[in-house]
């Protein structure tokens, strides 16, 4: 069986893929001083309650913060006897090479969304992923990244205003049920779902004037499904996007090694 991990700035997240689907998926804050012995603690309990820790024999790893990489890599290998393999390291290949400016370092979520998205919706797509930063990722047709845009996350938009506005308190994000706040939540809320509602179609339009094509457009994340709710722009919101190009990075390396 193969163990996924995406960390991500905020969470780390681990699936089993038993070769047909993801058996079980479990989230953990991302901390760069975790150590293996740590992860392991924390992750093989909750394995006991699937039956599925002797059963892992590969892993695939994405990471955004590189100082977890090396602790993630002995969990594989000396937990599982495994050497991991870890998308942007030389070692990895990709189906369709990014083009981007040369000495440009794509983020590894970013190459796995673009395999995951091209392999069910084809090309020419802008992926939104809602995630610490907000990302577009656009996508060739042959299934090449080809560049994005990055924004500011959600939260860090709230957290910000939070933090540079003494009399602002610190609210969640939602879908208010109104654009006109009548008190300062509902202001807050307001401003930042619909701001951001703006910025997504903003950016996407402006992104669609300059591709020859028509671009569909995927979202994924842990606020997709919330945002999806107040546009129609999306063409499909992808729960498990990143752990099924994570699937695929890894079978594509397995098969141009025999």
């Amino acid at each position: 069986m193969l163990l996924a991990i995406d960390c991500g700035n905020t969470n780390t997240v681990f699936s089993i893929w038993d070769g047909v689907r993801f058996i079980a998926t479990w989230r953990i804050a991302t901390d760069h001083k975790r150590t293996a012995d740590e992860y392991f603690v924390w992750l093989s309990s909750l394995m006991m309650m699937t039956k599925t820790e002797a059963l892992i024999d590969a892993a695939v790893i994405s990471s955004t913060v590189p100082r977890v990489v090396f602790n993630l890599r002995v969990l594989c290998s000396r937990y599982f006897d495994c050497r991991p393999l870890v998308v942007g390291k030389p070692e990895c290949r990709l189906p369709v090479a990014p083009r981007v400016d040369l000495g440009t370092t794509v983020g590894p979520d970013r190459l796995v969304n673009t395999v995951g998205s091209h392999d069910r919706h084809g090309g020419d797509l802008i992926v939104v992923d809602f995630g610490t930063a907000t990302t577009f990722d656009v996508v060739d047709i042959d299934g090449a990244y080809v560049g994005g845009v990055i924004a500011p996350g959600v939260n860090l938009s709230l957290e910000a205003l939070h933090m540079a506005a003494a009399a602002l308190p610190h609210v969640d994000i939602t879908k208010p049920q109104h654009v006109i706040g009548t008190n300062t939540v509902a202001c807050m809320q307001s401003g930042v779902y619909w701001g951001y509602i703006g910025l997504i179609e903003g950016i996407v339009r402006e992104v669609r004037r300059e591709r020859p094509r028509p671009m569909k457009v995927i979202a994924t994340g842990g606020l997709a499904t919330l945002f999806a709710q107040g546009t129609d722009l999306f063409h499909a919101v992808e729960d498990d996007l990143t752990m099924h190009g994570l699937v695929l990075i890894h079978a594509f390396n397995t098969e141009q090694d025999h």
